[in-house]
């Protein structure tokens, strides 16, 4: 048997308020839930969101290591790069 009078008190019509507004209402153990977030201004979900990269991890890791796997040797093809000058 279920003890009695252990369980928070449930509200079925919490309301949930983003900026000061409701924007919603679902079933909670408060009566008012603050939130800074929901789907209703979240650029995921609104289709605002913006990708913003400037350079990419690709881009930065071929710039470092271009020749790398390529079956050259860097050190070499430095020297005799160097050599040709």
């Amino acid at each position: 048997m279920a003890k009695p009078n252990i369980h928070p008190s449930w509200y079925p019509e919490s309301k949930v308020f983003c900026n000061g507004e409701v924007v919603m209402t679902v079933g909670s153990t408060q009566p008012e839930i603050n939130v800074e977030v929901w789907s209703g201004n979240h650029p995921f979900y609104t289709g605002t969101q913006k990708m913003i990269d400037t350079e990419g991890r690709i881009d930065r890791f071929q710039k470092r290591y271009g020749n790398i796997g390529t079956g050259g040797n860097r050190k070499s093809e430095q020297t005799s790069d160097d050599s040709k000058k």
